[in-house]
């Protein structure tokens, strides 16, 4: 399961006489038969001697703690260097006492296993001895399915408030729980993910959504408060729907998100700009398809009404979003889709406005006081892009659709145009109209 790219790096470094590890999630997912979503990579080397090693394919980059990216078959390996100590960090104090029959070596990797933020990503995998070393219990929280931070969760959460955006985002993942300490902090300390700068937030959200997890990120969002910091939007529509923290109940929101799941995972990830939609007006389902193959089609309004009102299938009554399908002339129905799509032009800027965010946050109970926007200016420009082309009726030019349904996860990857919209469309109908296959073949066609 360890692609080439991580071993030419490891192979390459071993053969200058440094000592090499798998280190993280990458051990974590290995040891669950996981595919990882990237391999990480530690060695006794300094990152000067790594970047020396691979010269003009390496980078050293970060400030705060340094790593050195190697670029192999457009493919990014990270490699840190146990020399490397974070700066500002207080992780070098000790919180455990190591055992007085530690070797050197060994505790270098215990010290280094100390500095990361839970016990399941504290492991170190050996691929040429077979060994993983595990100096917090990893593996047995692996069996429990605990997300434990290493060292005492207050402290590490207020040392990286970070490591609470990632405790969701692995919890959410892999489907483990929090121990009570650590499901205290992440709750009592959610305020503080506010201080985090934009474009990590935007990175975390990112993961957490383009990678088959969505859904269930989104529901520990809520459950721990954080939701409302983050997308006061998705939580003012939670608290309207009077959506309960601990509710294991759905809702259409839920039910997007799951459908996207179903076409994601890490090796098979999706561009951010997937995630604007919201539904403000309860809307015929008939409106909402026609919607979604107009988009996909580039436009060409014709065409998606044909295929829209060729549909036959029952769609989703359990939305209060949805409302009784009736039957449209064709004028009525395309002025029904263009307002559709202002509606959804309206939404994505107000969730790109600090002001309407604010308000958005005001009207959550015990909301904190905040417009923070961390969508940037380039994925907004995307969509609204997308969206336009249906909102004017008229076929993008030069444009052509897929031809079928099926995904190609490379284009998705770097948020390709007809890729985007093939995903959104086949995310759509499953919402719908629950029965998959028939639906796909609808939208091929």
């Amino acid at each position: 399961m360890i692609p080439d790219e991580a071993w030419n790096v490891l192979h390459r470094l071993r053969s200058r006489g440094y000592d090499v590890y798998l280190v993280g999630g990458c051990v974590r997912d290995l040891i669950m038969k996981k595919t990882p979503k990237d391999f990480d990579i530690i060695t006794t080397a300094d990152l000067r001697q790594v970047k020396d090693t691979f010269s003009g394919s390496a980078v050293i980059v970060g400030r705060r703690f340094p790593i050195c990216h190697v670029y192999e078959n457009n493919s990014i390996v990270e490699v840190s260097s146990f020399n490397t100590c974070a700066r500002g960090s207080t992780s070098n104090q000790i919180y455990m006492s190591k055992s007085p029959h530690c070797s050197k070596n060994d505790y270098i990797r215990w010290k280094n296993c100390q500095g990361r933020d839970f016990t399941i990503n504290g492991l170190m995998f050996n691929p040429y001895a077979e060994k993983i070393y595990d100096y917090f219990g990893g593996i047995e929280d692996i069996k429990k399915a605990k997300v434990r931070t290493v060292i005492p969760a207050g402290t590490s959460f207020q040392e990286d408030c970070a490591r609470i955006l990632r405790a969701i985002r692995i919890a959410a993942r892999l489907g483990f729980n929090f121990p009570k300490e650590t499901a205290y902090y992440v709750r009592t300390l959610a305020c503080s993910v506010a201080r985090l700068d934009k474009g990590r937030i935007l990175m975390e959200i990112n993961y957490m959504l383009a990678y088959g997890s969505a859904e269930a990120s989104l529901r520990l969002l809520w459950r721990f408060g954080l939701l409302e910091h983050l997308l006061p939007f998705q939580a003012a529509y939670f608290s309207s729907t009077r959506f309960k923290r601990k509710d294991k109940g759905t809702n259409m929101l839920l039910v997007l998100f799951s459908k996207l799941d179903n076409f994601l995972a890490p090796n098979r990830p999706c561009h951010n700009t997937l995630h604007e939609a919201l539904v403000r007006q309860p809307r015929d389902p008939l409106v909402v398809a026609t919607f979604a193959l107009a988009l996909y089609l580039g436009g060409d309004m014709s065409l998606a009404l044909d295929i829209g009102k060729s549909i036959n299938r029952q769609h989703n009554t359990g939305f209060s979003e949805l409302l009784e399908p009736q039957v449209w002339d064709d004028k009525h129905l395309v002025g029904e889709v263009q307002s559709l799509a202002v509606s959804m032009r309206r939404a994505l800027t107000e969730m790109t406005d600090e002001y309407f965010v604010a308000n958005a946050m005001a009207k959550i109970p015990q909301a904190p006081s905040s417009d923070l926007v961390f969508i940037p200016l380039q994925a907004y420009l995307k969509v609204l892009k997308l969206i336009e082309c249906v909102q004017h009726g008229k076929k993008e030019h030069g444009y052509e659709p897929k031809r079928d349904g099926n995904i190609d996860y490379h284009d998705l990857s770097y948020g390709t145009p007809a890729e985007v919209r093939n995903v959104f469309t086949l995310v759509v109908f499953d919402t719908l109209y629950p029965s998959n296959t028939e639906n796909q073949q609808d939208v091929s066609s």
